[in-house]
């Protein structure tokens, strides 16, 4: 009987690091040991520029997570397709970034915000593109701004956080 009212732990959970360092795998990993059931890949990247060098990483993606995971292609409002009850990985918050240029800091934030408040599993992903010289253009410093300030956001607000650097995770929070 006790066990009935025990309420369940919900997980908010930041994987963030370079390029191809191994975090979409260790996001993936994560939100299979936290989901009761096959979780949601959130997939941001929106093709509108028809990159085919980007499409060959999404089709790569979509390959390996198929069996896994199911697919929901949200490239900029996130909180309308996450449920409460279900799993999820974000990734990426970078692309999702860039994909909304157009809104303010605190519009983002409210985004996020919405996103925490839903009763489910999270796991964020996201670039780490701080650690370079500042861009000489101003898309390109915005989009490098606004990486930090949204990995704070979510860094403050998560149960976990990892960095991962060529595929070892390391433990933040």
């Amino acid at each position: 009987m006790i066990n009935s009212l025990k309420k369940e732990w919900i997980m908010k959970v930041l994987y963030f690091g370079g390029q191809k360092s191994g975090k979409s795998n260790a996001a993936t990993a994560k939100i299979l040991s936290l989901a009761k059931r096959k979780p949601f890949y959130v997939a941001t990247y929106d093709n509108s520029f028809d990159d085919s060098a980007m499409q060959e990483r999404v089709d790569k993606h979509q390959e390996v997570r198929q069996s896994q995971l199911h697919t929901i292609e949200a490239p900029t409002d996130i909180a309308n397709q996450l449920l409460a009850g279900e799993s999820y990985i974000i990734d990426c918050l970078s692309m999702w970034i860039f994909n909304n240029l157009a809104l303010s800091e605190q519009d983002l934030c409210e985004q996020l915000s919405a996103i925490f408040a839903i009763d489910c599993d999270v796991v964020f992903v996201l670039n780490d593109v701080n650690h370079g010289v500042i861009p000489m253009d101003s898309q390109s410093r915005r989009v490098v701004d606004l990486s930090g300030i949204i990995g704070q956001f979510v860094a403050s607000h998560c149960d976990e956080v990892y960095r991962v650097s060529f595929g070892i995770e390391e433990r933040l929070k």
